[in-house]
């Protein structure tokens, strides 16, 4: 009653370091620390359990893929008697007489790949225009004048046939074999067996796995030599650490923004601007959030490149390595290099004792709180409205098709979900939200609605906006699972740290078991769940060959083999198949359809 006004106070006077030293109130701490340990482990149990459930039903549930009977084989020997399919029958005839079936090559993409694949997409450009059209003039954007429209002229659908060899292929195609084949098989479990078996003693060659399904299949690394793949994978392992440490220097001046003193130590000129309240707080608190954030968006591009270095063979295994780069890139630079902010001499030298690193970060969390407040509001709250207008999408959409003129096919702009941006997105706020539950309980009502407005953005755009062009069957979950745990573990030792500092025995001692529970807990989850993920069990794998075998399916599917696998698109049969029906009508197509594709899907599907 004594003050006539409450004073502004910090959002530092919020979290735990305004806790005094060996206050009571320290064990409140304590329990919620428990508290939320226990209720994220029993949440990770129950979803892990429902999500493998999942990927066994997308196993057994799901029609029969061409991608189950088939394996990848990399590291075939050269051979001066016989070609790579040569070498690829014989071997397979040899040790799997019983269950191989046949094969297909993979061939080096040339310039003629590239001009059938052009032609294709002209071709899907120009069959949505009429065929007499009339000659019209629209004037051009860019420079004023006149251009016209196309006039598509009556073709023959004989002009257009393939004239490829009998066997499909062409004499020069077998000159253009690259060590890599598709094998098919009889059955799933011959599939399995034969992907995880060392087939040579020599683990270079014959190099087996079970291949991707044919929309995930990324054909142009297909072609590099197994023998490099090892030195790919640590040539771009290498540059990302090295992009990791040069972020650095980007990170270190946004910190310096947040230090007004130090800034106006370095640029005397700012003093008279930044004694005003308005230019102070958007220098120290809305500014650096948004730089961080403008360096950040080349971070995904970036990591998808090094990703496509690698040599995964799937588009779906580059994604996930691109989300494992983006998401170490991200924990690492936002929250690590954030907490320990200063120069660059003093983030490198801060761990230089293990048993200074709780203390470190006990320390600097909690001064913290402001900035990644800031962080979830301008980030988190601003990417969702981003990811509902698509602005980037838009943008380019627009500048396609009014300044280039150019009509896209719809089916050609669906969009596919970026798990490399958003999944490593969602997990940062969530390793941000544990460590800062019981340093700086405050921003948790920010996080919540985050999560709120999170879960109602990405169902609409899962649902309505992206396309599943392929199924990763929940192997993403693993990702979620770990990064979860890592969250876990490190707030706990935060806390370790704190209670130290504010010398409460007593509250330390209790959560190292808690920490010690968490590490066991994951151990079971790995050894219980984990195995799911990684290999698909024999006996689903046996009853479904069964079932095939009762139904009468097994030839429907050993038709699809054909077709399936097919490096150069065959849109000469849908070129014939459109001449026909718009020119012809009361004539058929002299090729069926479904002779080469028994599911009745376009050739180039």
């Amino acid at each position: 009653m004594l003050h006539k006004q409450i004073h502004a106070e910090s959002l530092e006077v919020f979290t735990i370091g305004n806790v005094k030293e060996g206050s009571k109130w320290l064990w409140a701490h304590c329990l919620a620390l428990y508290v939320i340990s226990c209720s994220a482990c029993v949440l990770l149990y129950f979803e892990y359990k429902s999500i493998t459930k999942m990927r066994l039903a997308h196993i057994t549930g799901s029609p029969p893929n061409p991608s189950h009977f088939t394996v990848l084989v990399r590291g075939i020997p050269w051979s001066p008697d016989h070609s790579y399919s040569d070498s690829v029958e014989k071997f397979f005839s040899t040790y799997y007489p019983a269950s191989y079936v046949s094969h297909q090559m993979v061939y080096q993409a040339g310039t003629v790949d590239k001009l059938m694949k052009d032609a294709e997409k002209m071709y899907r450009m120009l069959k949505t225009i009429e065929p007499q059209c009339k000659m019209r003039s629209m004037p051009c954007c860019l420079c004023g004048g006149m251009t016209h429209s196309f006039k598509v002229l009556n073709n023959e659908a004989e002009s257009v046939k393939s004239k490829t060899s009998v066997d499909g292929l062409q004499p020069t195609q077998r000159e253009k074999e690259c060590p890599a084949a598709f094998v098919f098989f009889r059955t799933r479990y011959a599939a399995v067996v034969a992907a995880q078996v060392l087939q040579s003693s020599n683990p270079m060659l014959w190099v087996t796995q079970l291949a991707p399904e044919p929309d995930d299949v990324y054909w142009s690394n297909l072609s590099i030599p197994y023998k490099q793949v090892w030195l790919r994978k640590l040539a771009t392992r290498l540059g990302a650490i090295a992009f990791m440490f040069v972020f650095l220097v980007p990170v270190t001046f946004v910190q310096g923004l947040t230090q007004l003193d130090q800034l106006s130590h370095a640029f005397p000129f700012l003093k008279g601007i930044l004694k005003q309240k308005f230019m102070n707080r958007l220098v120290t608190g809305y500014l650096p959030s948004v730089i961080l954030i403008l360096f950040l968006y080349t971070v995904p591009p970036t990591m998808m490149l090094f990703s496509t270095m690698e040599g995964n063979v799937s588009r779906s295994e580059r994604k996930r390595s691109a989300c494992i780069k983006v998401l170490y890139f991200t924990i690492w630079n936002v929250f690590f290099v954030n907490v320990l902010s200063g120069s660059v001499i003093r983030q490198l030298s801060v761990f230089s004792s293990v048993r200074d690193i709780p203390i470190q970060l006990a320390k600097a969390v909690p001064t913290q709180a402001t900035f990644f407040t800031t962080y979830v509001l301008s980030s988190g709250w601003a990417s969702l409205s981003c990811e509902v207008i698509q602005l980037f999408a838009l943008l380019c959409n627009v500048f396609r098709k009014f300044i280039l003129r150019i009509e896209d096919d719809p089916s050609n702009c669906a969009l596919t979900f970026p798990h490399h941006t958003e999944i490593p997105r969602l997990l940062l706020f969530g390793l941000i939200g544990f460590t800062c539950s019981v340093m700086a309980p405050l921003i948790l009502p920010f996080l919540l609605v985050y999560f709120f407005l999170a879960f109602l953005v990405y169902r609409n755009q899962i649902l309505h906006v992206y396309v599943s062009k392929y199924e990763s069957g929940g192997k993403f979950w693993p990702i979620v699972h770990n990064t979860t745990i890592f969250s876990l573990v490190l707030t706990q030792i935060i806390a370790l740290g704190v209670f130290g500092i504010k010398r409460s025995p007593v509250a330390s001692g209790f959560t190292i078991p808690l920490i010690l529970f968490t590490l066991l807990f994951n151990e079971y989850c790995r050894q219980r769940f984990s195995p799911v993920f990684k290999r698909s069990p024999a006996q689903v794998l046996i009853e479904m060959d069964r079932q095939d075998e009762q139904w009468g399916r097994v030839d429907e599917i050993y038709n699809q083999f054909r077709s399936a696998y097919c490096q150069a698109p065959l849109f000469s049969l849908d070129l014939s198949t459109a001449g026909s029906t718009g020119h012809h009508k009361d004539k058929k197509s002299s090729q069926d359809p479904e002779s080469l594709n028994p599911v009745g899907r376009s050739s180039h599907f």
